[in-house]
């Protein structure tokens, strides 16, 4: 057996990190898209209409029983066959946009749920004793319901982002070029050789990545503590 060699690791990392712009890239557009869909999933299952409260309520309840690799397939190789249908050919798309959309539908599942419980969080008679002292419904909710939904959510959102991040590494399994497939290529240029050193590199980018998101969060929700003190 080939013994290991633990400065591989160090001589690994610099081929790795220039890729860590396509996996922030990946979480960051994931974020954004996910988001509006959350809030619109959020937004049907807090109103009183029943058809958008049962879509909301399906969506989420069929999109937590897909495995992440069997949805990316299927966003892969299904999309564009169904897009075909209506005359809309999207073979030549970039594989990161695939990646994205099905993220996207991923995450857009977990937000409906932190939007939703951040929003019922705060106390209904806030929001009606700010209309009843002449706000307007929109000024009610970004003035005095917004900034406690945001407190709440900070943690949950957090905890999805983190997820969302891990995740994100199946993206090499249909050929994007993150940190993870570049190390999957690495390893395969070496035919299998150095892959535990691969893989603890990979191991020390993501823990690394991991501690920058709690430390970012942990900064926001410190913030946002700081600024209801002083509004107090």
């Amino acid at each position: 057996m080939r013994p290991f060699h633990p400065y591989y690791i160090i001589e690994v990392l610099p081929a790795l990190i220039p890729y860590l712009l396509v996996t922030a890239g990946i979480v960051i557009g994931t974020v954004f898209f996910g988001s509006l869909l959350g809030i619109l999933l959020a937004a049907g299952r807090i109103r009183r209409g029943r058809v958008a409260r049962v879509i909301a309520n399906l969506y989420i309840y069929v999109v937590r029983c897909v495995p992440s690799i069997v949805l990316l397939f299927l966003v892969y190789y299904g999309l564009p066959e169904f897009l075909n249908v209506f005359g809309v050919d999207i073979n030549n798309a970039s594989k990161g946009f695939f990646v994205i959309t099905t993220f996207s539908i991923l995450f857009a599942a977990a937000m409906a749920e932190v939007f939703r419980s951040a929003y019922e969080a705060v106390d209904k008679g806030q929001r009606e004793a700010a209309v009843s002292i002449g706000l307007t419904e929109f000024q009610a909710f970004r003035r005095i319901v917004l900034p406690q939904c945001v407190r709440v959510a900070v943690p949950n959102f957090t905890n999805a982002l983190i997820n969302l991040m891990k995740e994100g590494s199946l993206a090499y399994t249909i050929g994007l070029i993150d940190i993870m497939g570049k190390g999957q290529l690495i390893i395969g240029q070496n035919q299998g050789s150095y892959s535990l050193e691969v893989y603890l590199a990979l191991f020390i980018l993501y823990w690394v990545l991991t501690v920058v998101i709690e430390k970012g969060a942990g900064l926001l929700e410190t913030r946002l503590q700081y600024c209801r003190r002083t509004i107090a």
